[in-house]
């Protein structure tokens, strides 16, 4: 599974949404710092940054009519065979990007659309004022 580029979540359907809020918890959970060439790169930041992101999955969900578990929108919480978690929190790997994957850039955008393409989904890259394509 992939974390799909940040901009893309609004437009992502059923399949996609749920999946990537799976996806938010076990990283989050017991799946965090667990190799997986998808997403291995989510492991070089903060995991503030994956908090975040996953926090704009929930929003997005929650806009559709979904229910999400309360405590995962709590920064420390790590699943329920976790618990919570601060110490979790303070991985002092974040180099300074902020509260987003750098890596989610315009090329990874262009590659998820791409991706969504062969899944079926396809999602107009003129949303997203991408230009020139590729």
């Amino acid at each position: 599974m992939r974390l799909w580029h940040r901009k893309l979540i609004p437009y992502l359907p059923r399949q996609q949404i749920l999946g990537q809020h799976r996806e938010c918890c076990a990283l989050r959970g017991k799946g965090w710092g667990r190799k997986h060439s998808t997403v291995d790169y989510v492991f070089e930041y903060d995991p503030v940054v994956l908090y975040f992101y996953h926090l704009i999955v929930m929003l997005e969900m929650e806009s559709r009519g979904y229910k999400v578990e309360e405590n995962w929108f709590k920064m420390s919480y790590r699943g329920k065979a976790l618990g919570f978690d601060s110490a979790w929190l303070f991985h002092a790997n974040n180099g300074g990007s902020g509260f987003t994957f750098t890596k989610h850039d315009d090329n990874y955008l262009r590659e998820c659309l791409d991706n969504l393409k062969g899944k079926g989904v396809i999602i107009s890259e003129e949303i997203f004022n991408l230009g020139g394509g590729k």
